[in-house]
């Protein structure tokens, strides 16, 4: 197991576009399954390279869903095609996101309700799946990160207001922050109740 430590807001490699998997090779495979321990040990259910410092793009999942997509997985070099994103408010009770990246933080955003992803496997075999619902936001939370973009950079001026005061607050902002899962006290205050079957929180893309 080989868990690493999971960057904060304000590291260059979270605010720049990843660059292009090459190679499906041995290096990928341990990169992958660094990212589902590192995924695994902080209870999340989606983990981009950038959130580890690599600037690859790829991201790791796990999460149930009504798509007929396996539960978990990876994504390599994904391109998303999204249905259109409601201009209403989002609810506070039903769309409120968390990031590993900006820890222990949440915060409401409305997303697309329909995700067609394409991509590859990490064999490079080509993929192509439907998401919806929460899978679906999962799936753009990742792909954000491949695109130097965090959920916070999205956030209506309200919430954004809100979430520059967290980031201000926790001195984060700036290069050199990170948390290390399964070491640090868990910034999300997990307990058996917050998680699913798989030991992984939903709400936290």
């Amino acid at each position: 197991m080989a868990v690493r430590p999971v960057v904060i807001t304000g590291d260059p490699v979270l605010h720049r576009p990843a660059s292009r998997v090459e190679s499906f090779d041995d290096e990928l495979a341990q990169l992958v399954q660094d990212m589902f321990d590192t995924m695994d040990a902080a209870h999340g259910v989606g983990l981009a390279a950038p959130q580890i410092g690599v600037g690859r793009r790829l991201f790791v999942y796990e999460m149930a869903n009504d798509d007929g997509v396996p539960v978990r997985g990876v994504v390599v070099n994904p391109i998303l095609m999204l249905s259109k994103v409601s201009t209403e408010r989002p609810d506070p009770d039903l769309e409120t996101e968390g990031c590993l990246s900006v820890p222990g933080e949440s915060f409401p955003l409305k997303r697309a309700e329909h995700a067609r992803v394409n991509g590859f496997d990490l064999s490079g075999a080509p993929l192509e799946f439907e998401a919806t619902g929460w899978f679906a936001r999962c799936m753009q939370h990742e792909f954000d990160h491949l695109n130097g973009k965090l959920y916070v950079d999205r956030l209506d001026e309200r919430q954004a207001k809100k979430a520059r005061k967290a980031i201000t607050k926790n001195g984060w902002g700036v290069p050199g922050s990170s948390w290390m899962p399964g070491v640090d006290v868990d910034p999300f205050g997990h307990d058996e109740d917050d998680l699913d079957e798989g030991g992984h929180d939903e709400l936290l893309v």
